[in-house]
């Protein structure tokens, strides 16, 4: 009988530990952001293979980051009694996290480097970014920089990308470049809003928190909305003239 449980339990604990470390990981955020790169891939003429290829690169960074996110938070959202965060639970062990970063980056790399030795490179130099993020800015006023810089470099990504090694199209503008870059400032300001609250409990001072606190949520809350929108609009304009590429 107590072999028959085991038996049962064992797949079903694996299951669940398999969830709990997609949770961790920011699917969402990572999904939907692989699929705007898939897409403004193929709007750029890769073609479906390129941008399929494209979006899953982005998607694995994108999960190996968002599990260092977790990671380093882990004493915070303790400190902070974060809901819904199973690494600082402890329902999934640290070295079970550790060990599906390090078995997302070496699939990033590879997957990575197939959209172009330039572009690959831009891309993974986001995950570096990511590690100083969370590890040094993230709690900071300065939390702001991180997601800047990896906007900025999805541009790179996407003009030099291509296929196999080397370097691939011409480079990216400025303005897509500066553009992109507010687009993550905008996506850091509506992903922090949530978690005002529970911030403020363990001590984090990110921007968003340290502007609420001066001038309160709601109207944080209106002028992301706001400025969003017209990032949003900037993005849009820029994207199709003049684009991804100097022509």
């Amino acid at each position: 009988m107590s072999t028959v449980a085991a038996t049962v339990s064992g797949p079903s604990r694996t299951h669940a530990q398999w969830r709990l470390l997609l949770g961790a990981a920011h699917p969402r955020q990572a999904v939907v952001l692989a699929l705007a790169i898939g897409v403004l891939a193929f709007y750029s003429d890769r073609g479906w293979v390129q941008s399929l290829v494209a979006a899953a690169a982005v998607l694995v960074v994108q999960l190996a980051a968002g599990l260092l996110n977790d990671l380093f938070d882990a004493p915070l959202d303790r400190h902070g009694e974060v809901a819904d965060k199973p690494v600082a639970s402890g329902a999934v062990p640290r070295g079970n996290v550790t060990f599906t970063i390090a078995v997302l980056v070496l699939i990033a790399i590879p997957l990575s480097l197939q959209n172009g030795t330039l572009a690959g490179a831009a891309l993974l130099a986001t995950l570096v970014v990511a590690f100083v993020h969370d590890r040094i800015l993230h709690r900071t006023p300065f939390s702001f920089v991180g997601w800047m810089l990896t906007f900025a470099l999805y541009p790179v990504f996407l003009a030099y990308g291509g296929w196999a090694g080397g370097r691939h199209g011409d480079d990216p503008t400025w303005q897509f470049i500066l553009v992109s870059a507010f687009v993550g400032l905008c996506v850091h300001f509506a992903t922090t809003l949530p978690d005002l609250v529970g911030d403020n409990r363990s001590g984090v001072r990110n921007l968003p928190l340290v502007i609420a606190l001066r001038v309160g949520a709601p109207r944080l809350l209106v002028a992301t909305v706001v400025v969003s929108a017209l990032v949003l609009a900037a993005f849009i304009v820029i994207g199709i003239d003049p684009g991804l590429r100097q022509w």
